[in-house]
């Protein structure tokens, strides 16, 4: 959860003195000074969002548009970079994908969007991950034709509304955003601040990320807190959240050496995509497609009460076959979860293996993920 940056070299998002102001406990994550809780603690802020809404600071995440002479030119320039179908992206409809290398790894994942409004016909709003952003950013313009571009956006701060009560507490202050479904998105005004909505988040819960001028953040993180239903809620539910949803953290489930098949995300490869190629690692991931990864991200439920942490060794017998990449206790599960990478011969749901947790052989099984369902607005 935290890095190796001195606190004089941290970036301080739009919504930083809120945090302080709240107690939040400040730490170093991805450049940014962040809270990874405030004073209800981890286990509260994890519980209250699965209950009620939690309202969560992503400002640090990266904002950019990429533009193009019209969707068609935009949407095809990216798509040599990912292998998300992006020409088949409705107006208004949010496609995740992720940016590869040449042999296929995965450099980071990304959502991209394309707006309902005519009027902005040619560009695509891209979300990346804050620790990547700066590698994102190289690596398209490196690559992009010249008639494409890359305009990161610096002045607008990012929150997100996660819950089952998001939408009651949406409804008060933006009706637009309420006729949303899951991964849709449209400019609209919440109490008079001009904002881009998308019904997404990365909690597992139903709820909303607001991209908003970073100037009038504050007045909205204000506005939301002001309902009984939402408290502030930190990084470290955050990651406890996404687990429980079995969603990948970049640099811990997914990295340069992965591929998304490896990783369990083939859903987000288009069929036509499959088929037609075009995109970094595209040998390898048509042969992983049809003759299956040599090892493959697995959900793990140890059968007793100790976590399994980032870097536990997964054997079966007397042979080490995986690594644990996220691990933890799930409050919303009420026990040790954790998901790694495992040889593909032994990834089946149900099969019994070992963990080395603090010197100790701890038994464990491959489990299905997510280990809470999903409840996204469909």
């Amino acid at each position: 959860m935290t890095d190796d940056t001195s606190s004089s070299d941290l970036l301080k998002t739009p919504l930083h003195d809120r945090h302080v102001a709240l107690d939040g406990r400040m730490v170093p994550f991805a450049g940014y000074a962040m809270p990874v809780q405030y004073a209800r603690g981890i286990i509260a802020e994890h519980k209250w969002t699965r209950e009620n809404a939690g309202l969560f600071d992503v400002s640090h995440m990266g904002q950019a548009w990429l533009v193009g002479s019209d969707f068609a030119a935009t949407a095809a320039a990216l798509e040599t970079l990912v292998p998300g179908d992006i020409a088949g992206l409705k107006p208004g409809a949010i496609r995740y994908t992720q940016f590869l290398t040449d042999e296929g790894g995965i450099i980071d994942d990304l959502m991209v969007t394309r707006p309902a409004d005519p009027a902005l016909d040619g560009r695509l709003f891209l979300i990346v991950n804050a620790s990547r952003k700066d590698v994102d950013y190289a690596h398209m313009r490196a690559r992009l034709p010249g008639t494409v571009t890359l305009e990161p956006i610096e002045d607008r701060a990012l929150m997100a509304l996660q819950g089952p009560k998001a939408e009651g507490v949406m409804a008060r202050h933006c009706g637009a955003a309420v006729d949303l479904a899951f991964m849709a998105a449209c400019d609209a005004t919440l109490d008079g601040i001009p904002c881009h909505i998308s019904r997404s988040g990365y909690t597992g819960e139903d709820g909303f990320e607001i991209s908003v001028p970073a100037d009038k953040a504050g007045a909205m993180w204000d506005t939301f807190l002001a309902a009984s239903e939402v408290e502030p809620i930190g990084l470290g539910a955050r990651d406890t959240l996404r687990l429980e949803a079995g969603l990948c953290l970049y640099g811990h489930d997914i990295d340069e050496t992965t591929s998304p098949v490896e990783a369990a995300l083939t859903w987000s490869i288009g069929k036509r995509r499959r088929a037609e190629g075009g995109f970094p690692g595209y040998e390898r991931i048509r042969r992983e497609l049809a003759d299956g990864p040599s090892r493959r991200r697995v959900g793990v439920r140890p059968d007793g009460r100790a976590p399994a942490r980032e870097g536990t060794e997964i054997a079966v017998g007397d042979a080490t076959v995986g690594k644990i990449t996220s691990g933890g206790f799930g409050p919303s599960v009420g026990g040790p979860v954790a998901m790694g990478y495992i040889e593909t011969a032994h990834a089946a749901v149900d099969t019994e293996v070992v963990l080395t947790v603090r010197g100790r052989a701890e038994a464990a099984r491959v489990a299905a993920m997510p280990f809470v369902p999903h409840r996204y607005k469909r």
